[in-house]
């Protein structure tokens, strides 16, 4: 289907009117958190960016049901492709469906410089493009992990003691595997972000966790590259799985500040100022403390009603401020969404578009 086909097609009336540069950023979080922690009264102390700066001027969803697996790498990858996959979580494989950036490249003949995903490096790696024969490695995302890139420059300055930011894995001790660098990722260093060895290990002696040098490294692709699909996964919150409540909140608050410099930074980027829809949700929640079967804020095992059920904001120059939807959506619905803002026809998906953000 070409790219004109596939608008008219699909795209409902309003998105026909969108500038040809339109961007997306979409932020989730790999590791869920509860009401009880963030937006219930008492725990809205520990979302004031959210609260107060981005769910006023945003459209958001109070229920957003994910009715899949409840593993981050998996949920992450259904949220990409619209379809609910079905993998091992911990194994590193590609999403059997095409995901948005496939869609996005070859329905608007995008070059491979125009997609980008920054995610944590437990199997997020494949999550750039699917095996489908149909779309595929040739059209999907570039993916950076800035662990990988740490741990490669790191390898060439023999610094100090980053192990704060090169963890990869909370669920669980039996899977974590040694972080490694490469030449690859020194390339996309170098080449991608623009950023020496040196000036990235000594950037990130400053930060305090994986997460802030996620955003740092979505700030230079913008400043770079100025990507129009860029997809970043937050992961600091799922410290949760270690039972340190202080540590799972420490998470939401810095996860938290973090959605809001990158909101600033939309808005502070003249390629993104004033074209830029965001959109920002978790990829599940947690479990309950009554479950008798689950273990409260720490996991997400029970499939319960807190674990399915989060929330999801939009927000941007087209988007309505100020509205909250109440009535019950799919995490599905994300990539449709997207296909009927970009103007992309994602045949595969089986959410339907948000018609109050498109």
């Amino acid at each position: 289907m070409s790219a004109g086909s596939a608008l008219f097609s699909f795209a409902p009336l309003q998105a026909l009117g969108m500038p040809r540069d339109q961007k997306v950023m979409v932020v989730t979080f790999g590791g869920g958190a509860r009401d009880e922690e963030t937006f219930a009264p008492e725990g809205q102390e520990n979302i004031p960016c959210l609260m107060n700066e981005l769910i006023p001027r945003s459209t958001f969803y109070t229920q957003v049901v994910n009715h899949g697996i409840l593993g981050h790498y998996v949920a992450t990858a259904s949220l990409a492709t619209g379809v609910y996959e079905t993998f091992d979580n911990f194994a590193t494989v590609p999403p059997e469906n095409p995901t948005v950036f496939e869609y996005y490249r070859r329905g608007l003949h995008k070059p491979a410089t125009d997609a980008w995903v920054v995610a944590p490096s437990n199997g997020f790696n494949r999550m750039g493009a699917s095996d489908s024969r149909l779309y595929g490695p040739d059209m999907g995302a570039g993916v950076i992990l800035p662990k990988h890139l740490l741990a490669a420059a790191l390898a060439q300055s023999n610094a100090g003691d980053y192990a704060h930011l090169l963890r990869d894995n909370y669920e669980t001790p039996y899977y974590t595997p040694q972080i490694s660098g490469n030449p690859f990722q020194l390339a996309q260093l170098e080449q991608v972000l623009r950023v020496s060895v040196a000036d990235f290990v000594e950037h990130a002696r400053n930060l305090a966790s994986p997460d802030e040098l996620s955003v740092y490294v979505v700030r230079q692709l913008m400043k770079q590259l100025a990507p129009s699909l860029l997809w970043v996964t937050l992961h600091d919150m799922d410290i949760a799985h270690s039972g340190a409540y202080s540590l799972y909140v420490e998470g939401i608050r810095r996860t938290d500040r973090l959605c809001g410099e990158l909101w600033n930074a939309i808005e502070s980027e003249p390629e993104y100022a004033g074209k830029t829809t965001m959109f920002i949700l978790p990829d599940f929640g947690r479990d309950a403390d009554g479950d008798a079967g689950g273990n409260g804020f720490q996991h997400h095992r029970t499939g319960d009603a807190l674990s399915r059920t989060t929330w999801m904001m939009a927000l941007g120059p087209r988007v309505r401020e100020n509205v909250s939807i109440d009535r019950a959506v799919q995490s599905l619905d994300l990539v449709p969404t997207l296909g009927a803002l970009l103007g992309f026809s994602p045949t595969m998906a089986q959410g339907k578009a948000l018609i109050e953000v498109v």
